[in-house]
């Protein structure tokens, strides 16, 4: 057993100067988004005060400051991340953006910037997220080796993936034709769900693309594969939806719900493209595995009381008092219990 111990603290000292760059590369870039997500929301406040809301359809931020500091910050992290894809393997990359839902929420920017609150249920849920996030990154494989930007265009080739991302493309029209109309401005998990869905597949070709250029650099060019200029427009595409949609996100709903549950399931959709295109799975023992789905479960716990929570503020004593209050007047008593009417009115048929 300590043999064993010994072994694991020998590894751990023996990492890779590309693994360390990618770790702090991917939190860096943790802290420019997380930050990001709260000016951007403060520009949106601002340029729909004097314009049309992005949330149903209006462009006016387009002309606010505040709001392209916050994008430019946004995508300095975005760069950041993109970098981290090509040092560290992405199983430990995307879920670092836990730390962003913790730069938002947790007694931070969201309350001093924003003056939003979030309910007690609510930092429990952003609790169990980060907590079922870390066990997946504590029990995740490692990511296989990748030589050359053609190994990953195989295996985005292949059957499974190609099925994924099939679904994933309908399940995206489906949302964008017909749940977004009815359902855009009241259900969260629209908005979130394209962004999520869409960002699966993007970090899939930032990792071939990052890949591509990591060789290119050390001098083994892959820019003249057309299998590179096909991620990169993948890439495009996927960040363009990406934007548009969450940008639409954050203006209609709580930025302390949006970012958690758009964290979530962006990690896992990611987690599971991952899996089924790399086939990590396929290098884990069943305990490992299980291990994995009771992470996947305490995040979907933590995605349920962030959801049922959305409407919920610290002031739940100012709700109780109005439900009192209403009761009160159903049973002719008044707020602090003195009768409307006299007993004698109350007792008669």
């Amino acid at each position: 057993m300590g043999e064993k111990v010994s072994r694991n603290w020998m590894s751990y000292k023996g990492m890779s100067s590309d693994n360390i760059k990618g770790l702090i590369l991917a939190l860096s870039s943790s802290i420019f988004i997380g930050a990001s997500f709260i000016v951007k929301k403060k520009g949106l406040k601002k340029a729909g005060a004097s314009g049309i809301r992005a949330g149903v359809g209006g462009y006016s931020y387009l002309y606010e400051p505040l709001w392209w500091a916050g994008m430019i910050t946004m995508i300095v992290g975005e760069v950041a991340n993109f970098a981290a894809y090509a040092f560290a393997p992405a199983i430990l990359v995307t879920p670092l953006g836990a730390l962003s839902i913790i730069i938002r929420h947790d007694a931070v920017l969201a309350h001093i910037i924003l003056h939003e609150k979030l309910h007690v249920f609510g930092i429990l849920g952003c609790v169990l997220c980060v907590v079922g996030s870390t066990t997946i990154v504590l029990y995740a494989p490692q990511e296989r080796e990748i030589e050359s930007v053609t190994e990953v265009w195989d295996l985005a080739t292949e059957p499974a993936f190609l099925f994924y991302a099939a679904l994933v493309i309908a399940a995206v029209s489906i949302l964008i034709f017909h749940f977004i109309p009815q359902y855009g401005q009241t259900h969260i998990m629209v908005y979130i769900g394209i962004c999520s869905l869409v960002g699966s597949l993007s970090v899939m070709s930032v990792k071939a693309l990052g890949i591509a250029l990591k060789l290119t650099f050390s001098g083994m060019n892959q820019l003249i594969y057309p299998q590179t200029w096909a991620f990169t427009l993948v890439v495009v595409m996927c960040v363009v939806t990406q934007m548009n949609y969450l940008n639409k996100a954050l203006d209609t709903f709580n930025t302390a719900v949006v970012s958690p549950i758009y964290y979530v399931m962006f990690t896992s959709f990611t987690i599971l493209a991952s899996v089924i295109m790399f086939k990590d799975w396929d290098r884990q023992n069943p305990t490992q595995i299980v291990t994995e789905m009771c992470g996947f479960v305490t995040i979907l716990s933590g995605t349920f009381l962030l959801h049922k929570t959305k409407d919920m503020s610290d002031g739940l004593s100012q709700s109780l008092s109005i439900r009192l209050s209403k009761h009160a007047n159903i049973d002719c008593f008044d707020p602090e219990g003195i009768p409307l009417r006299s007993q004698e009115t109350m007792r008669s048929p």
